[in-house]
């Protein structure tokens, strides 16, 4: 099983690129069992959407 550094490093590279079916599987198994990797995740999912957010906004009119 991923420990939580590595499941971090993983959730933090598949906002930039595909990994691979063992690594998200692995990845899957450990989310379930890991609250504090779950809310990592949803910490990287409320980043991104907030820098969308400001990029949109920041745009010339």
């Amino acid at each position: 099983m991923l420990s939580c550094k590595e499941a971090s490093v993983l959730l933090s590279l598949s906002q930039e690129q595909p990994v691979g079916w063992r690594a998200r599987a692995g990845l899957r198994l450990h989310l379930m069992l890991c609250r504090g990797c779950r809310n990592f995740r949803l910490q990287l999912d409320m980043i991104r959407t907030a820098i969308r957010r400001f990029r949109d906004d920041d745009t010339p009119r």
